[in-house]
């Protein structure tokens, strides 16, 4: 099959571009002819890109003419765009629907729904503007980088493409990770019965079974930003005396200010921050963890993290909220704890710690689902299906 993949990288690498990079390999490892055709944001280097940027955000003729150009050149059986945002625009559907090819367009966030694409305000979950038609909710508040103006460019941008069916009539089938996501983006107006649930996956590790008596240290691993919640988990070892070690990876705005709390409240010695690893660190890491905490306070799409966690045998402890309490099954393949909660996070720690006989089962349950769900031959089968179901439809 010949297929041709659209994605707008973020000036900062992130889960999506791994996705891409993963699905583009594992296309390729099935005997499939790819091209990605990309844009990134790092070409946005002075004032006037960022105006040309926001202008294009809405409708870029530009990038429409580029996929129309490739399509005759290449000639694709079916376009998967990833990321349009901001630089691709919605305008590379109708070089697509023009073209008579059809279109897969994976929703890695929220960003048809909610202009800011996290639903999340205010240190709190906000969906003031799912399901509304113009998401005025996000221009008052300055929702997308914290600017009124920019946040109107792209409340215009959903809004002028809902009123002109462009994310009915122009994408012929919508993936998202969860049904908790579906279910959002139904709310969002998107048609439900063009909406397909496909996880993400990780390549197959070696089958590492839970040992109990591994590592000695708790683990996190993020971003460390106000969403992800690691302040509740620094509170929750703080506030309750929490003794076992734990190993921070990751970076952000918030490094400075944590390290500093963690150092004024005499934990620098059990709470240890790491700053950003690469992968092969990080899976070191998780094979020698007791167990993996991910206390995010907004929904999330769908963390890697937890996925190469299950892979590790790495039983997890989450946030009860959206989709990560999908992916995690409480008492399952790890415990679920009230999100922003320190004081419950800190009790269902030392309750893992306590009960280490049920974790190793934990642990290994979470390899098994890891098995059967979250591998790339499962995944491979699941974006066959929808691609052979969408080129069906379209041709009927």
């Amino acid at each position: 099959m010949k297929l041709l993949i659209l994605h707008n990288r973020y000036r900062l690498a992130g889960g999506e571009d791994r996705v891409v990079e993963a699905e583009k390999k594992l296309l390729e490892t099935n005997g499939h002819n790819v091209i990605v055709l990309e844009e990134t944001n790092l070409s946005i280097v002075n004032i006037w890109d960022t105006i040309a940027a926001a202008g294009g955000a809405i409708y870029s003729f530009a990038s429409k003419q580029r996929v129309q150009a490739e399509i005759m050149r290449f000639s694709p059986e079916l376009v998967h765009v990833h990321n349009f945002f901001p630089l691709l625009s919605p305008a590379v559907y109708d070089a697509c629907y023009s073209a008579g090819v059809p279109v897969v367009q994976t929703l890695h966030n929220y960003r048809l729904a909610c202009p800011k694409a996290m639903p999340f305000r205010d240190s709190k979950i906000c969906e003031d503007c799912i399901g509304t038609l113009i998401p005025l909710s996000s221009i008052v508040h300055g929702c997308y980088r914290n600017s009124q103006l920019q946040s109107s460019i792209v409340a215009a941008m959903i809004t002028w493409h809902r009123l002109r069916g462009t994310w009915h009539q122009r994408v012929d089938a919508y993936i998202v990770l969860t049904q908790f996501h579906k279910e959002k983006m139904i709310q969002a107006g998107l048609p439900a019965e063009k909406i397909y649930i496909k996880p993400n996956f990780v390549f197959h590790t070696n089958t590492t079974e839970f040992n109990s008596q591994r590592g000695g240290y708790l683990l996190f691993v993020g971003r460390l930003s106000e969403e992800k919640g690691v302040s509740v988990l620094i509170d929750a070892y703080i506030d309750n005396n929490i003794s076992i070690p734990l190993k921070i990876v990751g970076d952000g705005p918030l490094r400075q200010v944590l390290q500093k709390k963690v150092q004024q409240a005499g934990y620098a010695n059990l709470i240890e921050f790491l700053g950003y690893q690469d992968k092969s660190i990080v899976m070191a890491l998780m094979k020698n963890a007791k167990f993996l905490i991910f206390p995010s306070i907004w929904y999330e799409g769908f963390p890697l993290t937890i996925i190469e966690a299950f892979a590790s045998s790495l039983p997890v402890l989450v946030s009860q909220l959206g989709s990560m309490a999908e992916i995690v099954e409480d008492q399952v393949s790890g415990l679920h704890f009230k999100a922003g909660n320190s004081q419950d996070l800190a009790a269902k720690i030392l309750w893992a710690i306590n009960h280490p006989e049920v974790m190793n089962n934990f642990g290994n349950n979470a390899r098994f689902i890891y098995e059967t769900k979250y591998t790339s031959v499962v995944n491979y089968k699941q974006l066959m299906d929808i691609y052979k179901n969408v080129i069906q439809s379209v041709n009927v």
